[in-house]
């Protein structure tokens, strides 16, 4: 077993005015925070997506074994091939796969099987969870791999918010095929895709409400 190394914490305490303040505007910023299904075709700095991703590698993860793995998707032709299996699957997710409860519960959305931001939006992030590792001492098994993905993808989410940029997370299922696209090995399953880039000019987006503090929380 190797050696237990330990480095010192970098933390800053604030006054109690300041936490709240810092914790009020924060709550502001990302209460502004939409999914969006409109995308501009305007380009991102690639430098601010890897900043993006450099932010959700900090999330914490079982064992500090970073069970995740991000490919930055611009290419042209591979998000048309992309939005084209995703476009399949979600045809027969509408078309009888998902129960009746399902699709009402979606209806308020305005959602169906065409997916033109898979195309549209300059960058697709997607998501891969790392079940375990291949290296020359044989196979790692990864942990928690599904939180930790979560988490990250959170992290990630918020970070591209905190940018100025829009985002959308999509999961057709399954998505398979998302491996033999990217040539992904088969220790990777994909998360989730995230859409990322500017809204589209006049975009509008569902007039819906987040539940009260009151209905998520409960102080004991």
């Amino acid at each position: 077993m190797s050696e237990y190394k330990s480095v010192p914490l970098q933390y800053r305490e604030y006054s109690e005015e300041e936490m709240l303040k810092r914790s009020e505007v924060f709550y502001n910023e990302l209460k502004q925070r939409r999914t969006v299904r409109t995308f501009s075709d305007k380009e991102v700095p690639r430098e601010v997506i890897k900043n993006c991703i450099k932010a959700a590698g900090t999330a914490p993860n079982g064992a500090n074994l970073q069970p995740w793995h991000f490919v930055i998707v611009s290419d042209k032709q591979v998000k048309s091939k992309i939005r084209e299996a995703a476009e399949k699957e979600e045809y027969e997710f509408y078309h009888g796969k998902a129960p009746d409860e399902w699709i009402n519960a979606l209806e308020h959305l305005g959602t169906d099987e065409h997916k033109p931001f898979l195309e549209k939006a300059p960058y697709l992030i997607v998501i891969f969870e790392k079940k375990y590792e291949e290296t020359e001492q044989g196979k790692i098994k990864h942990y928690y791999t599904k939180e930790s993905v979560g988490i990250a993808t959170g992290f990630l989410i918020n970070a591209l918010h905190h940018a100025g940029l829009v985002s959308l997370t999509h999961t057709p299922s399954p998505m398979n095929f998302l491996n033999d696209i990217l040539k992904r090995p088969s220790n990777e399953k994909p998360f989730l895709i995230l859409v990322v880039g500017f809204p589209e000019e006049n975009t509008t987006v569902p007039d819906i409400r987040k539940k009260t503090i009151e209905e998520i929380t409960s102080f004991i």
